[in-house]
């Protein structure tokens, strides 16, 4: 393919760790298929959010740390696009960057992983699981109130290393950075959406560049997959409008059935003791019509009280 506006060369800015190399090493391969005339470089950086691994993400300030250094690398010219995971970026990106595309997306779902035990249901009273995620933490102790639930940072590596070294019995993480990596055989069970709803995004990378580099927003448009960004597009609109952040356990997932749009929700107090579901199905064919369906699933969670028991 060629593309006039195309520049020669292109940077991707990418954090360090083994998943975001994977992730920004696969977008470089589908832009050197594209533009085979194009050089494509990677720009490794290290984020706040790799660099502070002893508290619990929500109490440094989010997932937003992990990209602020990316933004400014795009902001001083030395980048020319970011790869994330997209759940992992806030649902309203900072001013003067735009979401150029979402590709196609892996497996949505959360993972169990142990060496002992087949399943959440098989593990013993008071089993320590491990987890990053507040949203996985409410629901875990929804369903299963005897476990203990201990914080677990780090890259995928890392976590996988602790859990060996028997610090938890179980970990839970999310299925589509285990695939990638080539470690799907660490995988004791796949967990079902009814089971532990995902994050808004997850499964789905997104590429990120300045907004005044239209250029680059129309070259990157081919990467982008029409089903993975509607299904997101409402579940961000949900959280959007519910102010979901890494402070809040909140879910949301869009499943396709035919031409409609399968939207389920969640939100819950932090100890999983109050937990509020819905869901709702629309027929949905552009962006604006996916976030008019997040938009509504919200309005009828505030409906319901959902502001109430985010805020305690």
């Amino acid at each position: 393919m060629t593309h006039p506006s195309v520049p020669r060369r292109l940077v991707i800015a990418t954090r360090e760790s083994a998943l975001a190399l994977w992730q920004a090493e696969h977008v470089r391969a589908r832009l050197a298929g594209l533009y085979p005339h194009t050089h494509v470089d990677l720009l490794g950086l290290t984020t706040q959010g790799d660099r502070i691994t002893d508290r619990p993400l929500a109490s440094i300030g989010g997932k937003g740390l992990f990209i602020k250094e990316l933004e400014v690398a795009m902001a001083e010219g030395r980048a020319d696009l970011a790869v994330h995971s997209l759940k992992d970026l806030p649902m309203a990106l900072a001013d003067g960057f735009v979401l150029a595309a979402i590709t196609a997306r892996e497996d949505p779902r959360d993972a169990f992983v142990s060496n002992r035990h087949a399943t959440l249901a098989e593990l013993p009273a008071h089993a320590i699981v491990g987890t990053s995620s507040l949203r996985r933490e409410a629901q875990l102790r929804e369903r299963f109130p005897s476990l203990k639930v201990e914080p677990l940072r780090g890259n995928v590596n890392t976590r996988l290393r602790k859990l060996d070294e028997g610090r938890y019995d179980a970990i839970i993480l999310a299925a589509a950075g285990l695939k990638r990596l080539g470690f799907s055989d660490r995988i004791a069970d796949l967990i079902d959406p009814a089971d532990s709803l995902p994050a808004p995004g997850q499964g789905a990378l997104a590429i990120e560049c300045r907004a005044d580099r239209p250029d680059l927003v129309g070259a990157f448009a081919p990467l982008a997959d029409t089903a993975t960004t509607l299904a997101t597009s409402a579940e961000r609109a949900f959280s959007r409008l519910l102010a979901g952040n890494c402070h809040t356990p909140l879910a949301a997932h869009g499943e396709w059935m035919g031409e409609r749009l399968w939207l389920r929700g969640l939100v819950a107090s932090a100890d999983g003791r109050e937990v509020m579901r819905g869901e709702m199905d629309e027929e949905v064919g552009s962006p604006e019509g996916a976030e008019a369906l997040g938009a509504a699933l919200a309005d009828e969670f505030l409906a319901r009280g959902a502001a109430r028991l985010m805020a305690a």
